[in-house]
């Protein structure tokens, strides 16, 4: 036998239970924007070009920092200036940090409604990497921080490079968190066990996300737009079989938000948005929202969690 995580049931497409997200719609489509903050001289970061995290030549690495604040300080306005221009929410995968970086970015994404999910204090750092007692007060950091500013504790959460300790979900429900975004085995929520009770897996894309795209396939522009729309066409013909999906777009500003890849994912969003009174257009929680309220069984992975959330 295998070593397993023992988080969920082995579920197949085929054979599930068919159920329909709001107004009857068989796709969602959700946002996740990424406000990042990343330590100058230290820690992990993106690059654009090999520096000193890849070995190439000491620290400070000033080409990849400053490639990575333009996202907080120009990137991140214009998206949402498209965000705004085609009336699209977004969950926001908020660095703690990003409130003492970039108070004013945060706000605007707060005045427009827009949902506010845990992303840790820093992507300079892994939770992986800590002890159970570091891994807890940083989720426990993280969580206080988007508390105190927004009035209420996040709901969801993604770790700084999808990295996860082996308890990294009991971690996460018993500290209040609902949903996890860091599990990308599916197309449609999952219920997870966990020693704090059942926590929903949303999916959270590894493919159409900039990060993978750009970053490390270095995919030009015109081709992580072409993914969008790939992405989403083969779903539209694929929930035809009566199954629900979700669609995550994963969007990075110090990426997408360059003028020219702003640009072509504007034209690749316009046809989502166009397509709204068909699909979903939603947030990570919103998601959760809705697979919680569905009869025990229907969503899969762990029955006696659903029986337990529902």
């Amino acid at each position: 036998m295998l070593p397993t995580h023992g988080r969920y049931d082995y579920t197949p497409w085929r054979g599930r239970t068919p159920y329909a997200w709001p107004n009857g719609a068989k796709l969602a489509v959700y946002l996740g924007v990424n406000l990042e903050h990343f330590a100058f001289g230290e820690g992990l970061g993106a690059e654009l070009a090999p520096g000193a995290n890849g070995g190439s030549g000491p620290q400070p690495d000033i080409l990849n920092f400053a490639w990575r604040d333009y996202g907080n300080r120009v990137g991140a306005w214009r998206l949402l200036e498209l965000l705004e221009e085609l009336s699209l929410p977004a969950t926001v995968l908020l660095n703690s940090a990003m409130y003492d970086h970039a108070p004013q970015l945060v706000a605007a994404h707060r005045a427009r409604g827009d949902e506010m999910a845990g992303h840790g204090r820093t992507n300079s750092e892994r939770q992986s990497t800590l002890t159970e007692h570091d891994e807890q007060r940083l989720i426990a950091e993280s969580t206080a921080a988007i508390a105190l500013h927004e009035g209420r504790p996040p709901r969801g959460w993604l770790s700084p490079w999808i990295a996860e300790s082996r308890t990294t979900p009991d971690l996460l429900a018993e500290a209040g968190y609902a949903y996890t975004m860091n599990w990308c085995s599916d197309d449609a929520p999952v219920w997870m066990r966990t020693r704090g009770g059942p926590l929903l897996a949303v999916p959270y894309p590894q493919e159409v996300n900039d990060i993978p795209s750009v970053v490390a396939r270095k995919d030009t522009a015109e081709a992580f737009a072409r993914i969008v729309l790939d992405d989403f066409e083969e779903r539209l013909r694929q929930t035809a079989d009566g199954l629900p999906q979700v669609m995550g777009i994963a969007l990075h500003p110090y990426i997408v938000g360059q003028p020219y890849r702003l640009r072509v994912l504007r034209r690749a969003l316009s046809v989502i948005a166009r397509a709204r009174s068909d699909i979903w257009i939603t947030t990570a929680g919103a998601i959760f929202d809705h697979a919680a309220a569905l009869p025990a069984g229907v969503v899969p992975g762990c029955p006696r969690a659903a029986r337990e959330a529902a």
